[in-house]
């Protein structure tokens, strides 16, 4: 790895004419060393992956093409880029630390690698969510105290998308079923308000890494078509999203028909596959410049102090205060402003906002470089991973069934992890919300488990003198 990473460097540097360049490759190895694991999912690495791209995709890829990026000529985005990269190597330093401040798993507690159900049972359990999915969301926002529990365990779908990946992969890929199940989950997502056909993807892409096989080339053409597939749906995504959200708005009964939502989404696709090449290029342009998150809070480095002064802290303990008043116990407590009035406030730009049913995000690094100025704002940074690092090992730990333990830590800590344009208080509350509760019920199914197939370890010895084995009758 130390003779990639050198070659990594290098080439970053002369590929982007820049040593900015070479330090953000060399944050990106950093990063993958100090979350490597010899146990579970590469789910952190993947995530971080995602979180540094989002800090230096504009800085390659305008050296690249020599396109031009908002960021770029309206910011000092090379300061922000490296606030970003520090904020990227304390996540992953704080998610060593706590990953080895853990207690390993006691030798009288091992891991139970069986397989829970068989592969047509789990593709039953996979319909029955899939056809179940809009009535939960519904229901969801029936009952806002509880909004946030039915919501995180909802992702249960995207758990049992990982467990069928591995299993429709091994030995060899099942191409066929692998692609049914992708196109319905891309379908699902594309016909949501959301891009929530990313996770999915990825989520598939992760649990193909983890059975990965160098020497099959069905893995290799398995592989290339995933991420081939998170590419174009991206881009076509980056596309259209705005028209057809605008839908929405002015088309009766859009948002609760998803058979009108497809078809809208089959017009808007036949529309852009048309689109020229120019077109394209707009397209690619506005999907790394939506993807490269560090517009708003270099405006915001630019202006604190210079024009206001950092806040000292109020804005993290106002996000920690938020989170230790759940709303199941506190219904009166307020919704959460838009992050919109942030950006407008410290970047100094008038966002679209609530009143237009918007919120552009700022980001956690925006919000800690306010609070706290460079370098302490690292500090929240890396006790945070600090914990997330803890969790991560303890809930894989804590639930000895592996095909129970796997998906549930590369759904919780994709989803907590990947995103750098996420606030505080959205970054802490979703990830306490999605370890509760699908945690929880995770580990709640696996003692199930354990007691039932403890009873029936026990039955044999209980009924044995009564039946002896037939060599001894």
């Amino acid at each position: 790895m130390k003779t990639a990473a050198g070659v990594g460097v290098l080439l970053g540097g002369l590929v982007t004419g820049d040593w900015l360049g070479s330090v953000a490759v060399a944050v990106l190895f950093a990063a993958w060393w100090l979350v490597r694991i010899a146990d579970g999912p590469p789910v952190l690495a993947a995530a971080l992956t995602f979180h540094w791209i989002q800090v230096s995709i504009g800085l390659f890829y305008a050296s690249i093409t020599g396109r031009t990026l908002s960021a770029i000529t309206s910011s000092d985005y090379r300061t922000m880029v490296l606030i970003g990269l520090g904020c990227v190597l304390a996540l992953a330093a704080g998610l060593h630390l706590g990953m080895r401040a853990t207690p390993s798993r006691s030798e009288t507690a091992p891991p139970i690698h069986a397989p829970i159900f068989g592969l047509n049972t789990l593709i039953v359990i996979y319909i029955g969510l899939v056809a179940t999915a809009g009535g939960v969301q519904q229901l969801a926002w029936q009952f806002p105290i509880f909004t946030q529990a039915i919501l995180a365990v909802s992702y249960l779908r995207l758990g049992l998308v990982y467990v069928l990946m591995r299993r429709l992969s091994v030995p060899s890929p099942d191409v066929l079923r692998i692609a049914v199940l992708l196109t319905v989950e891309v379908g699902l997502g594309l016909t949501g308000f959301f891009a929530s056909f990313r996770e999915p993807l990825i989520l598939a892409a992760i649990a193909l890494s983890e059975v990965f096989d160098s020497k099959r080339a069905s893995h290799w053409a398995t592989a290339s078509g995933v991420v081939a597939g998170i590419v174009l749906v991206g881009l076509f995504w980056s596309g259209v999203r705005a028209e057809y959200r605008q839908d929405f708005y002015d088309v009766e009964a859009f948002a609760e028909t998803r058979s009108m939502r497809l078809e809208r989404i089959n017009v808007l696709a036949s529309d852009w596959v048309r689109s020229d090449a120019q077109e394209m290029l707009w397209n690619v342009d506005f999907l790394v410049d939506r993807l490269w998150a560090i517009y708003y809070p270099a405006l915001a480095v630019a202006r604190v102090p210079s024009v206001l002064p950092h806040t000292e802290g109020s804005i993290i303990g106002g996000a920690l205060r938020h989170i230790v008043t759940p709303r199941v116990f506190f219904p009166d407590k307020p919704v959460l402003p838009s992050d919109s009035e942030m950006v407008r406030t410290y970047s100094g730009v008038f966002v679209a906002g609530a009143e237009q049913d918007t919120s552009i995000a700022f980001g956690y690094a925006a919000e800690a470089y306010v609070d706290f100025g460079v370098p302490l704002m690292f500090l929240p940074v890396l006790l945070w991973g600090v914990f997330l690092g803890f969790a991560y090992q303890t809930v894989l730990r804590l639930i000895r069934h592996r095909e129970l333990a796997i998906p549930v830590v590369t759904v919780i800590f994709w989803m907590s992890v990947f995103l750098f344009e996420r606030s505080w208080i959205k970054w802490m509350g979703s990830t306490g919300t999605l370890l509760i509760y699908l945690g929880g019920m995770t580990y709640a199914i696996d003692w199930w488990l354990r007691q039932r197939e403890a009873a029936d370890a026990a039955l044999p010895q209980a009924t044995g003198p009564l039946t002896p084995p037939i060599g001894q009758r």
